[in-house]
């Protein structure tokens, strides 16, 4: 169930919950936050071996996984923080400026 907020600049203080309580667990899915990007990292089939030390270290959940096998990013949700290219040891990973050529 998605929140319903059309209208929540006319909210008094009475309808926002106290302590923004989140009604529903799972509803990041909803939201693309990824945006405000600058940077996004880009992966080279090459040079992985499929460690997903990138998938463990991901604070966005961005880094999909198949198989036991590295498989995308989810760029709707990757922020670009770029941890997943540092911890990537076989340098797999290298964060590219957003817009610009892969």
């Amino acid at each position: 169930m998605k929140w319903d907020i059309k209208d929540v600049e006319s909210w008094g203080w009475q309808k926002h919950p106290i302590g923004a309580t989140i009604p529903e667990g799972g509803n990041a899915d909803y939201y693309k936050t990824g945006g405000w990007r600058t940077q996004r990292p880009v992966w080279d089939e090459k040079k992985c071996t499929d460690c997903l030390l990138c998938w463990i270290n991901c604070p966005d959940s961005s880094v999909r996984v198949a198989g036991e096998k590295f498989a995308n990013f989810d760029y709707d949700h990757c922020k670009g923080c770029g941890i997943c290219a540092k911890i990537c040891t076989p340098k797999a990973i290298a964060m590219r400026d957003e817009g610009g050529e892969e």
